[in-house]
């Protein structure tokens, strides 16, 4: 089974949200691909309360897509992890690449790149609904 990984600032929004759908778009396609997600600066947010974001649990919650329990916390990327997948997509090319770059410097270049802003810059539902787009045409090439 090939992985895509999807990274986020903090692993508790947008990422989190990309990880649930497509796993489950995956699975409703057939494909064998599943998704894992991680953060690239996960102690930053001194604002995330719990596991993950309410707005991502509802979201996913109305496309009827239940969560492993228990639900797990935010993660820090690793090497292995980048090592590991065979797609890796940062959610803002703008936040994200300098991180990469700083962190993990040969994979600055090795993402892929989405324009989706965090919480603060966009509401919630403009965010997911953009992640949401994004998941649903890597679904359709993937299925290609």
């Amino acid at each position: 089974m090939k992985t895509v990984l999807f990274l986020c600032t903090g692993n508790y929004f947008r990422s989190r949200f990309a990880e649930g759908l497509f796993n489950a778009l995956a699975e409703r396609a057939g494909l064998d691909w599943r998704a894992d997600s991680a953060g690239l600066m996960t102690d930053y947010n001194p604002g995330n309360i719990g596991p993950i974001s309410p707005e991502t649990v509802l979201e996913l919650a109305r496309r009827d897509i239940v969560l492993e329990q228990p639900l797990r916390h935010p993660r820090q990327v690793r090497a292995a992890d980048l090592a590991g997948a065979a797609r890796v997509i940062a959610l803002n090319e703008s936040e994200h690449r300098p991180m990469l770059a700083d962190q993990f410097p040969a994979w600055a270049d090795r993402a892929e790149y989405w324009h989706i802003p965090d919480l603060g810059w966009w509401p919630a539902r403009h965010s997911l609904g953009a992640i949401e787009r994004e998941v649903e045409a890597l679904i359709q090439e993937l299925s290609a």
